[in-house]
């Protein structure tokens, strides 16, 4: 993969823990930025995905009703946890 030179500002503090971060793990500090960066693209693109997901089972009129999510949730914890809920509000067919 091809990489290509990017400037940031990070103000003193961040600065500093990151070169500490860094020393600690003898790695490079732009490898843990380049790391860091990397996870939090990763973590938005997943949530937003997640996001359309929902909305276009939303859309689609298909839902989880609280019943079932609170009977979802009662059994965490439990010796006998119940397996995630599906949609039973479902669009008139």
């Amino acid at each position: 993969m091809a990489t290509a030179p990017y400037t940031i500002r990070l103000d003193d503090s961040l600065k500093r823990a990151l070169e500490t971060e860094a020393a600690l793990e003898d790695r490079p500090p732009a490898q843990l930025a380049v790391q860091a960066i990397r996870a939090m693209i990763e973590a938005r693109q997943a949530k937003r995905t997640a996001i359309e997901s929902a909305l276009a089972e939303a859309e689609a009129g298909r839902f989880i009703s609280q019943d079932a999510m609170m009977a979802w949730v009662d059994s965490w914890d439990t010796g006998d946890e119940l397996p995630p809920p599906g949609a039973d509000i479902l669009p008139d067919a």
